[in-house]
């Protein structure tokens, strides 16, 4: 097969996600980023529908681009106005890009009823808009939108437009599942119908509204498509579009493609993480290939097969995409789990007795609401408290919180905290107390306060997330809750957790397990 061109469409179908709005700058970076990755023809907007996409075109023609083909995207002329007076396709040509993505409608209903135009003359929309665009020197690719729906509904006028598409002269036709209604089988069917009439490029554009554009996109490569449209992340209108991610990994590594280079494959997991930071939107831990927990295991009897044999319960080595392997620790756990874990985090390596006993006490205070998948640095301190030769950098006295609400105070700020603590650090007690804007606020302060002058390192260290989940709703009042608290040192974040029926102590613990964890792998004090 010949090689597969790649076409992202993030910065502009991708940008139709809900919550989604790239700057100008993001734009660019992402380019620049999809340019590094390989991928051919990256769309960069729609010229004339707003300011930042007419500023995006203006500056993306100073990147120095190496492999990347930057696009402009609009749609056919009106009906009834000459192509070469339409404000729509002087805004294309305005872009200066060297390829032109031009958008025309294939299915009857949308030309009858939501252009409102005649069958005819949309004919010639699309027929005048190619010629006048190729005529000004640029290259056309031609999106068939809604094509698989219009072609259901009116075969003969889809394959018309279609038709009409190539003979004008444009470089590919791509065929759009717009509605992402259309099955693998039904893709299928339809390339091999406009393969047989036509000898122009063929691609394809594929929604995920059935939870089936990746496949969909490689059913129609299997049927003769040379050009695949999709976003990273699988971001778009809806439901999204197909993934260009999953798209890559698997023309290249499942169907032996070569879409992009045996190294750029390795950028995979980056490139998506990149993105979705870019994006602002949180990278899904199930995505295929890249996503944290796509080579997770969780299970015992699956952690202790990929330690004895890797491609037991991976279906590819990680690196190859540049993700990695994680084993998780839970009540699922296994001996391996816990041995795999202790080794990966903190390369020690236990015994097989010790493993087994952690396992018992992980699983014991998992039924009791605790949770480490999201709390390692809780279940590194587990290992380390099994050592005969712990010691702890503090240990706890007694702590005294309380909480003051006056009944004519009628403002949230009204409301105090204040909070006495004893620590031991060492063979020395110390008594200190605290004020804060809630319990664990106060809790926070008055801890460090008692440390500081022991660990002054501490200062470094503050609370960025603080989760409090009930376990068992069902039992109201009584429930147990489980406290999850993220810190940071401005280089590092970590997780820990705490369970109880009092919300105060729970937090207590989680906001332990937080310092004493940074204590032993950070301060200077434990190096």
């Amino acid at each position: 097969m010949d090689k597969i061109e790649l076409y992202d469409t993030t910065l502009r179908d991708g940008a139709q996600y809900e919550g989604i709005s790239f700057s100008v700058e993001d734009k660019l970076s992402i380019t620049e980023t999809l340019d590094d990755l390989g991928v051919h023809y990256v769309e960069g907007g729609w010229p004339g529908s707003n300011p930042k996409d007419a500023l995006f075109f203006e500056r993306v023609r100073d990147l120095k681009l190496k492999n990347t083909t930057v696009t402009a995207f609009g749609s056919t002329r009106r009906a009834n106005v000459d192509a070469a007076s339409d404000p729509q396709i002087q805004a294309l040509l305005s872009a200066k890009t060297e390829v032109i993505t031009l958008v025309g409608k294939t299915w009857d209903l949308h030309v009858t009823h939501v252009l409102e135009t005649s069958l005819e003359e949309n004919l010639g929309m699309v027929s005048d808009s190619i010629d006048h665009i190729l005529s000004e020197g640029r290259r056309v690719f031609f999106d068939a939108e809604h094509f698989f729906d219009g072609y259901k509904q009116n075969r003969e006028y889809a394959l018309k437009v279609v038709q009409a598409a190539a003979k004008s002269g444009a470089e590919c036709i791509v065929l759009c599942d717009t509605n992402g209604g259309a099955s693998p089988t039904e893709i299928v069917s339809a390339v091999k119908s406009v393969k047989s009439l036509i000898d122009t490029k063929i691609g394809i554009h594929t929604h995920n509204d059935s939870d089936m554009a990746v496949a969909a996109s490689i059913s129609a490569i299997d049927a003769g498509v040379v050009q695949v449209q999709g976003t990273i992340n699988g971001y778009g209108e809806r439901c999204g579009n197909a993934n260009l991610i999953s798209l890559i990994a698997n023309l290249k590594l499942k169907k032996n493609i070569d879409c992009i280079s045996d190294t750029n494959i390795k950028k995979l997991t980056s490139v998506s993480r990149f993105v979705s930071e870019v994006a602002n939107m949180p990278p899904p831990s199930n995505q295929a290939f890249v996503g944290t927990s796509a080579f997770t295991h969780k299970g015992g009897l699956h952690a202790a097969a990929v330690d004895k044999v890797e491609h037991s319960y991976q279906h590819i080595p990680p690196s190859v995409v540049g993700n990695t392997n994680r084993v998780l620790v839970s009540e699922l756990s296994g001996r391996s789990n816990v041995l795999m874990k202790a080794e990966e985090r903190m390369n020690i390596k236990l015994s097989p007795d010790l493993a087994r006993e952690l396992v018992n006490v992980i699983k014991d205070k998992e039924s009791r609401g605790f949770q480490y998948e999201g709390a390692e640095a809780s279940f590194e301190l587990i290992v380390r408290r099994a050592m005969p030769d712990y010691v702890p950098p503090f240990g706890l006295v007694d702590f005294m919180t309380i909480v003051e609400k006056r009944a004519d105070d009628s403002q949230d700020e009204d409301l105090t905290s204040q909070v006495m603590v004893k620590v031991v650090v060492g063979d020395k007690e110390v008594h200190t107390a605290a004020t804060g804007n809630g319990p664990v606020n106060a809790l926070d302060h008055a801890l460090r306060k008692a440390l500081l002058g022991y660990y002054p390192e501490l200062q470094n260290v503050s609370l960025t997330d603080y989760k409090v989940r009930v376990v068992d709703q069902q039992i109201g009042t009584d429930a147990v809750v489980r406290v999850l608290i993220e810190s940071t040192d401005g280089e590092n974040t970590w997780s820990t957790v705490g369970s109880s029926q009092n919300i105060i102590e729970a937090s207590w613990m989680a906001l332990v397990d937080s310092v004493e964890w940074w204590l032993l792998t950070h301060s200077k004090a434990f190096s």
